[in-house]
């Protein structure tokens, strides 16, 4: 199986991960540590209490660090998350969902990522990440 290069997905020249295809997410932008995502909620994410399940908003939360991430390496470098935290500040109900991803510390070896979920100008979600660069 080949990996598959986040800048060019950024590019529009290859097609996105599995993962991103099965949340629906969508790069907006990825440039200079920075990436904006949308993701068109709907009703396969929903729980019992008909919001979002948790482990979703945070998966799509780490698919928008890994294009910050992909945006500032070198092509024989990779990243691995070495923790992920989210703190949940409202439901996310079905529709659009914007998800906003920032390198906040950029060292040799780690970086310290932030994103925020949002939707109709709420904030529903902050997500914090270390991330090893391979």
């Amino acid at each position: 199986m080949t990996m598959i290069d986040l800048k060019r997905v950024i590019n529009g020249e290859v097609e996105p991960p599995a993962c991103d295809k099965t949340l629906g997410i969508v790069v907006i932008s990825a440039i200079a540590g920075k990436a904006t995502c949308s993701w068109e909620v709907d009703e396969r994410f929903l729980n019992g209490h008909q919001v979002v399940m948790g482990g979703f908003i945070t998966s799509a939360a780490d698919i928008a660090m890994a294009y910050s991430m992909a945006s500032i390496l070198e092509k024989h470098q990779g990243f691995a998350s070495i923790n992920l935290q989210t703190t949940f500040l409202r439901p996310l109900h079905l529709g659009t969902t914007m998800i906003e991803s920032t390198i906040v510390k950029q060292g040799r070896k780690t970086c310290y990522v932030e994103a925020t979920i949002s939707q109709n100008e709420q904030v529903i979600a902050k997500i914090t990440s270390s991330i090893m660069i391979l």
